[in-house]
């Protein structure tokens, strides 16, 4: 039989609070990286100071201009291939502060 209600806290355990990610510095940068993906590069979005959902609407138009897939992980997106050059145009022409850093 389980616990169903207690005026206790006893063993059950507080939701902890949701993690939110730290502010950056209001600098875009784009990183190449190719560890743990069979040679295959992707270019790594960082910095980007958005919630979730406009994350998600901006990975879906970086797709788009670079015509290839991408994901969004843990705050970061990633576009498969190389296209850093063509992320880099088109976030300047939204307004961002870009830099390509890494590799």
């Amino acid at each position: 039989m389980s616990l169903v209600y207690s005026t206790e806290v006893g063993r059950i355990q507080p939701e902890p609070e949701k993690k939110s990610r730290p502010k950056g510095d209001g600098i875009v940068r784009i990183h190449k990286e190719t560890k743990g993906r069979k040679g295959k590069g992707v270019s790594i979005i960082k910095g980007l100071d958005l919630d979730d959902a406009p994350l998600k609407l901006l990975a879906a138009e970086l797709k788009k201009v670079c015509g290839c897939g991408g994901s969004v992980k843990e705050g970061n997106i990633e576009i498969q291939g190389d296209m850093r050059d063509k992320i880099k145009a088109h976030l300047e022409k939204k307004g961002h502060t870009v830099k390509l850093a890494g590799g």
